[in-house]
């Protein structure tokens, strides 16, 4: 008898632009009945889309109370609740950053848990307002198989999947690619939502981790290794990406151009690369007879990806003076609040309007794609009924 089919969620990271994915989840909860458990058993959270998982894994029982806590959160959200926006803490952080740069330059490494900004905010923020005991209970009572969180880690340069899950699941190797059997806690959350040189880096156990999205070359195999057969991933990339006018880009990139060139290359693009390998897979597969599949142990995968139709730096341009005046101070020292630099700012812009933009974004998104993301979720469904008792 073949195992039974397993939905997977799989939840990106992009900083602040995550609360578009609170916005789709909004709309599978309005499309789920009012009572409706948790309708993914398997759930994978990177970067600030950790939080995001973890919440979901903490109120399997209801998915609705789930998603209707991280609305709570994301719409009244601010960056004071991130990270520390006070004149002495940016002032006193941004030059232990800079004067880092140089001593490193020069081979001196004596400053230690350097980072442009505080995350002090965060850490209160997830040691207190979640039951992590609640994810073993879930998973006891049958109402979750899986939770993970991917963090990279800066010794080793793997990236490393923390799971806690049923007892079945083993842990995995590849090249790069660790999944590790743990008990999901707030450093967790905090090691993959590192932003490389924004936040300060975790120790957990005897490495120092960072950001997820850091060298996930495969964003969608954790949820596969820990036994996902069908997966829905919300992503942030833009659906339809723009042309840029070629006659506009010769001017020399500023400093937070670069950088938001660099948060898109580890927060989006390795999710492209990774959809195109599961499709050339999947038709790979559908070329070979039922008899070679099972010989070679591959199986067709059916991915769901939602994703923004708008460019997300287009909405962070029109919240950017909503950010306190430190930081708006900061980064236009390094361009982040011109056009070009918004890329940058999108991923740090934590005000509530924003937040709120990009869930009513998500919603919308989510409700144009309906009847699509009810056929997937329900296939499941009547697959799982269809087994014998």
């Amino acid at each position: 008898m073949s195992a039974p089919e397993k939905l997977g969620l799989v939840l990106t990271g992009g900083g602040a632009r995550v609360a578009y994915q609170v916005g789709v989840l909004k709309a599978i909860a309005e499309f789920l009945p009012r009572h409706a458990h948790n309708p993914f058993p398997i759930i994978c959270g990177t970067s600030s889309g950790s939080l995001n998982a973890v919440t979901l894994a903490v109120n399997a029982l209801s998915f609705r109370k789930g998603v209707q806590y991280l609305l709570n959160i994301w719409k009244n959200s601010h960056v004071d609740h991130v990270y520390r926006t006070d004149l002495i803490r940016v002032l006193k952080n941004s030059s232990r950053w800079f004067a880092g740069l140089i001593l490193s330059s020069m081979g001196i490494n004596k400053l230690n848990q350097v980072s442009l900004l505080d995350n002090a905010p965060m850490v209160t923020m997830l040691e207190a307002t979640l039951p992590y005991e609640k994810i073993q209970e879930n998973i006891d009572a049958g109402h979750l198989y899986a939770l993970s969180i991917t963090a990279s880690g800066y010794g080793s340069g793997c990236s490393v999947t923390f799971y806690q899950g049923v007892e079945d699941i083993l842990p995995w190797k590849r090249a790069h690619r660790l999944g590790i059997p743990t008990k999901i806690e707030p450093k967790h959350l905090l090691a993959s939502s590192a932003i490389p040189f924004i936040f300060p880096a975790v120790l957990i156990n005897r490495e120092y981790f960072g950001d997820g999205s850091m060298r996930q070359i495969a964003p969608i195999s954790s949820a596969l290794h820990l036994g996902a057969t069908r997966v829905l991933v919300i992503g942030l990339g833009h659906s339809e990406e723009e042309q840029p006018n070629r006659s506009n880009i010769c001017d020399y990139p500023s400093l937070a151009q670069i950088a938001g060139h660099v948060m898109d290359s580890i927060f989006l693009d390795s999710l492209e690369v990774d959809l195109e390998r599961v499709q050339r897979i999947n038709h790979s597969i559908g070329m070979l007879s039922e008899d070679v599949q099972q010989q070679i142990n591959w199986r067709h995968v059916d991915v769901l990806v939602i994703k923004p139709s708008q460019a997300i730096e287009k909405i962070a341009q029109r919240y950017a003076m909503h950010l306190p005046w430190t930081i708006r101070f900061l980064l236009r020292g390094i361009g982040a609040m011109r056009r070009s630099g918004a890329n940058l700012m999108s991923y740090l812009l934590f005000e509530k309007n924003f937040c709120r933009a990009m869930i009513e974004l998500g919603y919308q998104d989510a409700l144009k794609q309906k009847q699509e993301i009810l056929a997937f979720i329900n296939k499941h469904e009547k697959a799982a009924e269809s087994l014998p008792q």
